[in-house]
């Protein structure tokens, strides 16, 4: 039995080696990569991935990003099309096979039929001279890398370059196709990736939940509305006569004021006017902003709630935290 050093020392030693595949997989990129780039860019069909084994599973999640980043995508078992599957491809596709050797006798077979279709074939491969990487019309060619396995024979270090090129492949085509926030959540409405791309606007209070005090009004009042409003919202957002955002007062802000006003002996604070105790320049977000961006301002501020100002300058909602924590639930 091996004993923990010996198991971490095996872990490490993978780990080094994978890593050290990908370093010199920086240095050998080189004008074929961006090709492939535009090849897949300018699909104006499918992406078509396609592999067996190990790298089968690889060209599967290559596909999944690249249609999660905005590429049409699917993945094709290579004996599946041997036998009908392939009339998924058309000549507007773009097919990307994946094969560590280059020889693998399915994908082989896929070849001639590709070209008679008129689809376009990107190879990753570890040999650009193999049979795979002599007809097809790009070439990624990772060099021959070994394996991280103990017996030098499990798909590791290869599984990981092709994984790695793959990821790189997407992002450079996403960057090309000029994928914007707003199209990445139309690819990602559930989970938190869908949830963070939420626009402020679609999860913020408002109307009637919206609570607003204008300028000039007393501290009291202030209380009253956080009280009355409802879903009490623990803040006020203080509008100005000509309809703009003038200020933020909050219940921390109001635990404040009572403290300052036990130090100073001075309790007739009810009756203040809110100009005098409300933050006049609060941190603010926009309507159109990304939930995501939102999140992550109410974390760096510490802050639980946050005024919801337009382009004109008029206070138009409040979003607050536990409002977020409450989308988690959603599915």
């Amino acid at each position: 039995m091996a004993t923990d050093e010996h198991i971490l020392d095996g872990a490490r030693t993978l780990l080094a080696a994978e890593a050290q595949a990908l370093s010199l997989m920086v240095e050998t990129l080189d004008g074929d990569f961006v090709r492939a780039v535009r090849l897949l860019a300018g699909c104006e069909g499918r992406v078509v991935t396609t592999g067996i084994g190990k790298a089968g599973i690889i060209a599967r999640k290559i596909g999944a990003t690249l249609a999660s980043t905005g590429t049409p995508a699917d993945y094709l078992h290579p004996a599946e099309a041997l036998h009908g599957d392939l009339g998924r491809v058309t000549r507007r596709d773009v097919v990307l096979a994946l094969s560590n050797s280059g020889t693998t006798e399915e994908l082989l077979r896929l070849v001639g039929p590709l070209k008679d279709i008129g689809a376009r074939l990107v190879a990753i491969t570890a040999d650009a001279d193999s049979p795979l990487g002599r007809h097809a019309d790009v070439v990624l060619d990772y060099g021959r890398v070994t394996e991280a396995c103990p017996l030098g024979l499990a798909p590791t270090t290869s599984t990981t370059v092709m994984l790695a090129l793959g990821d790189a492949l997407a992002m450079a085509v996403l960057s090309e196709r000029r994928l914007s926030p707003e199209d990445f959540a139309r690819f990602h409405p559930g989970g938190d990736i869908g949830r963070s791309l939420m626009k402020v606007e679609e999860v913020m209070r408002k109307g009637e939940m919206l609570p607003l005090i204008a300028a000039g009004s007393s501290l009291s009042q202030a209380i009253e509305c956080m009280t009355s409003t409802r879903g009490r919202p623990g803040a006020v957002l203080v509008v100005a006569p000509d309809g703009l955002f003038a200020g933020f007062y909050t219940d921390g802000d109001l635990r404040r004021t009572l403290l300052a006003a036990r130090a100073s002996n001075r309790f007739d604070m009810l009756a203040r006017p809110i100009d005098e105790v409300m933050t006049a320049r609060p941190i603010t977000v926009a309507p159109g902003q990304l939930v995501g961006e939102a999140r992550r301002l109410l974390r760096e501020r510490q802050v639980d709630q946050l005024p919801v100002v337009d382009a004109a300058g008029r206070p138009v909602g409040l979003l607050d935290v536990q409002d977020l924590l409450a989308l988690r639930s959603l599915p």
